[in-house]
């Protein structure tokens, strides 16, 4: 499946370059991620946890950068990930640029997602993979803004945040993302009438 995300930076487009390339910096804000090995400057390992209802998923995998463009600012990535106890896995092929607009710098995401075994039963509502994936960027976004790009803003230099993030939040997500679906369902019903 294939989806379109994004989100905006109080920063300009130069500034939002550099800080999301410091993987380092930036991997405990993606909610419920842990950066567990650096293998080399465009290769990662890590874990990142998602509840979804009672279905808790944690995911261990492998991301690696596969073209950066500075001029551009943009970067293609591939991540591949399996469920810790067997239950499929995800393959992701992503692709993000980034952009100046008036409050700062826009960061624009597509994303190319295959999902594998009993993990893709979970995912079969494309719409709700869609949500679920807009929920956790937004985040991302805030935990970004907050622990990386404001403290640096204010004191010349970025803040230290707690190692290991707390899995996604995702209870509160996914009633959102059920509720986003019970909506999509109600305008497909009247588009029909």
């Amino acid at each position: 499946m294939e989806f379109e995300n994004q989100f905006d930076v109080p920063v300009n487009a130069d500034e939002a370059w550099k800080i999301l390339l410091d993987i380092q910096s930036i991997a405990p804000c993606v909610p419920g991620a842990k950066l567990t090995e650096i293998v080399d400057e465009k290769t990662y390992k890590g874990t990142i946890s998602v509840k979804l209802g009672p279905v808790a998923l944690t995911f261990n995998g492998r991301t690696s950068f596969e073209n950066i463009d500075d001029a551009e600012k943009s970067a293609k990535l591939i991540a591949q990930g399996n469920d810790s106890k067997g239950r499929g896995g995800a393959n992701a092929k992503v692709k993000f640029r980034i952009e100046n607009v008036d409050s700062g710098a826009r960061v624009f995401i597509s994303t190319n997602l295959q999902l594998s075994g009993s993990v893709a039963q979970y995912g079969r509502g494309v719409g709700m993979i869609k949500d679920l994936a807009q929920q956790i960027i937004d985040q991302f976004s805030e935990n970004l803004r907050n622990n990386v790009i404001t403290p640096s803003v204010k004191h010349g230099e970025k803040a230290s945040m707690p190692h290991g993030a707390a899995p996604a939040q995702v209870g509160s997500i996914g009633l959102r993302v059920l509720w986003n679906a019970i909506l999509r369902r109600i305008k497909t019903f009247f588009r029909a009438q």
